[in-house]
């Protein structure tokens, strides 16, 4: 494994031949290395990716997973999971041999997770240290379908953090009136007018166009969602094929759009609707809700503010999956069983109102 010096470029260089996945036999040469050292790591992690044997490093899996996974996953999802590898995995494992990591090795480095805190000095989440849990998992998953690992040893080791957060945050209708009441700023006010009373997700919010929304007919159409991804926002398909609906929405909320409208000079039908940042919205109403006295609740827990009303308003689970866009109405039971105990009370007095034979 020779590495090459350029003279006048004053810098090292590797040139190998390979053989790629089709059986070709290939050249290929690399510039630029400050150190010999430099050259001869990169062709053997290059060649270690060609092979994808389980001894290959850490490292190299996770080039070959992410190239593999951009061809399936939504950016916004590969931003994320590449953040994650990049700050909390590539770290630790970054050079070791994936076969020699043991499950004595991921405990290890889950105890030093659970030492970790954000920037504000808060410890990670247990909903976040579950992700990065399952997020190596995954990787040592691939290995093992794909490249010959024997075992994950995530499995052994076992798993952190909680699969769900605490108990869901949401405000009643009387919170939320309270808190509108105080929302006297033309463009936020319909803003939260529109997620309360219509469920739908603060990215498919940022990416409605004056095009997306039938006031005629009290009808958005949700048809896709807006992501950022470091300093760019990316429109993309809504989260999942069932995403894709049409909402309807009360005639009063119709009207409030058309006053909106009409302090918008000159719209184009392409145009976004609310032109705002998202951390914006977190701001104002965080702001709004010290106002007016109300809890404060994350923006997409105003969809489940929504979920909370409809159940209140004796609507049933399909309904409601429908209108949220779950791809299952699994989902819904299993995210909003809990708003139905008093349900489940009137139904069993509405049984007892009946006369047996």
């Amino acid at each position: 494994m020779p590495a090459y010096y350029d003279e006048k470029a004053k810098s090292w260089y590797c040139k190998f031949y390979y053989t790629d996945y089709t059986g070709t036999r290939r050249q290929k040469k690399k510039r630029g290395f400050k150190l010999q050292r430099d050259a001869k790591q990169w062709e053997r992690s290059f060649l270690e990716r060609q092979q994808g044997q389980p001894d290959m490093t850490m490292e190299s899996l996770i080039q070959i997973y992410m190239e593999d996974m951009k061809e399936r996953l939504k950016p916004a999802t590969i931003y994320a999971k590449e953040n994650r590898i990049d700050v909390h995995i590539l770290p630790y494992f970054g050079k070791q041999r994936v076969n020699e990591i043991t499950p004595a090795h991921v405990r290890k480095w889950q105890n030093e997770l659970m030492k970790k805190t954000t920037q504000t000095g808060q410890p990670l989440s247990p909903t976040y240290l579950n992700v990065l849990h399952h997020t190596l998992s995954g990787l040592f998953n691939y290995a093992v379908r794909y490249h010959g690992l024997s075992i994950n040893p995530c499995i052994v080791a076992g798993s952190i953090g909680k699969s769900k957060s605490g108990a869901m945050d949401f405000w009643t209708l009387e919170e939320y009136r309270r808190f509108i009441a105080a929302v006297d700023h033309p463009v936020y006010h319909p803003i939260f007018q529109v997620l309360y009373y219509t469920g739908i997700r603060v990215g498919e919010l940022l990416a409605l166009t004056f095009n997306d929304v039938d006031l005629e007919n009290g009808i958005v159409h949700i048809t896709k969602t807006l992501k950022r991804i470091g300093t760019e926002n990316i429109i993309s398909a809504p989260k999942t094929p069932k995403s894709k609906r049409d909402v309807l929405i009360p005639q009063f909320l119709v009207e409030e759009l058309k006053d909106y409208y009409k302090r918008i000079y000159n719209p184009a039908p392409n145009d976004a609707i609310f032109p705002v940042q998202r951390a914006s919205i977190l701001y104002n109403l965080k702001q709004y809700a010290k106002r007016s006295g109300v809890k404060e609740i994350r923006v997409h827990d105003l969809r489940h503010s929504h979920v909370a009303l409809l159940v209140e308003l004796g609507f049933n689970p399909l309904l409601i999956a429908e209108r949220l866009g779950h791809e299952d109405i699994k989902t819904t039971l299993n995210t909003y069983s809990h708003l139905y105990p008093n349900k489940q009370i009137e139904l069993i007095n509405k049984l007892d109102e009946i006369v047996p034979f």
